[in-house]
C-alpha cells in the first residue's frame, strides 16, 4: 500500500496556496495549511492559524506540526510586497518582505527536511515570481523572489543525496485576489498588464497549482533545481510589468 504523503504549505488560505491544497488533496495528500487568517471556504485538509511574519510563532507552530506530522512536502507559498519605486523604499518595508517571503521558506524547510531525510523521499516546492527577472516598482518584492531561486538550487545541491527534490514555480499574472487589490477589473491599469501577456488572458491558481502538483509526482523524480515558469508567455514577450504602470 501506497504511503500517504504529507504536504505543508504556507500562506494556504487563499489563491495559489489554497489552490495548491485541493489539488494536493484530490491526489491522496494530507495536506497542512498556515496562514494568519483562517481560509473562507472548508480548508482540504487540516488548517493552523499563525501569524507568520513572527518568528517565534513561527517556529512553536513548526515544531509543534512536526511532532505529529511525518511531512514529506513543503510548499513555500507565503509572501508579501510593498511596491516602491527606489527613492522610495524604506528599510522598514524591506526588512518585512524579505522576512516574510525568504526567512519563512527557511524556518519550514528546516522543520522538515529532518523528516523528509528519514524516509529517503522528499519535496519542496518554492514559489517565486516572473519578477524575479527585474520588476519596475517592485525592487524590493524582485530581490526576493530571486533569492527563492537562488535557495532553491542551492537546496537541490545540498539535499539530492537524500532523495529531496527542490523546485520552483515563478507565476506570471494569476487572477487572484491580491492580483486584483493591484489590478481592479476593467481598469486601464489591467488593460495595460493584459496586453503584455501573450496568451490574452490571466492564469488561474488552479493552473499554478497543477504545475506546483506536477513537482511532486513520481514522474518528476528527475527533475531538481529547476524554475517553471507558469506566466502565459510574458517572460518570452515584453515583460508587462513594464506596461502596468
Amino acid at each position: 500500500m501506497t504511503q500517504q504523503h504529507i504536504t505543508l504549505i504556507t500562506g494556504a488560505s487563499r489563491g495559489i496556496g489554497f489552490s495548491t491544497a485541493e489539488y494536493l488533496a484530490k491526489k491522496g495528500h494530507l495536506v497542512i495549511g498556515l496562514a494568519r487568517h483562517a481560509p473562507e471556504k472548508t480548508f482540504p485538509g487540516e488548517f493552523f492559524t499563525v501569524d507568520l511574519s513572527d518568528r517565534d510563532a513561527t517556529t512553536e507552530t513548526l515544531a509543534n506540526l512536526t511532532k505529529q506530522y511525518a511531512f514529506d512536502g513543503v510548499v513555500n507559498n507565503v509572501g508579501i510586497a510593498h511596491p516602491e519605486l527606489l527613492e522610495e523604499i524604506t528599510l522598514d518595508n524591506f526588512d518585512a518582505v524579505i522576512d516574510l517571503n525568504l526567512r519563512v521558506a527557511i524556518q519550514a524547510v528546516q522543520a522538515v527536511v529532518p523528516l523528509m531525510k528519514a524516509k529517503k523521499w522528499g519535496r519542496i516546492v518554492n514559489i517565486s515570481s516572473i519578477a524575479a527577472l527585474g520588476a519596475q516598482n517592485r525592487g524590493t518584492y524582485a530581490v526576493s523572489k530571486a533569492g527563492i531561486i537562488s535557495l532553491t538550487r542551492t537546496w537541490a545541491l545540498e539535499l539530492v543525496s537524500s532523495g529531496i527534490t527542490v523546485n520552483a514555480v515563478a507565476p506570471g499574472p494569476i487572477d487572484t485576489e491580491l492580483f486584483r487589490y493591484y489590478y481592479p477589473s476593467g481598469s486601464e491599469v489591467e488593460k495595460r498588464y493584459l496586453s503584455g501577456v501573450p496568451i490574452g488572458r490571466f492564469g488561474k491558481p488552479s493552473e499554478v497549482a497543477a504545475s506546483i502538483g506536477f513537482f511532486f509526482s513520481e514522474e518528476a523524480g528527475y527533475i531538481t533545481g529547476q524554475t517553471l515558469f507558469v506566466d502565459g508567455g510574458c517572460t518570452i514577450d515584453t515583460h508587462p510589468y513594464y506596461k502596468a504602470r
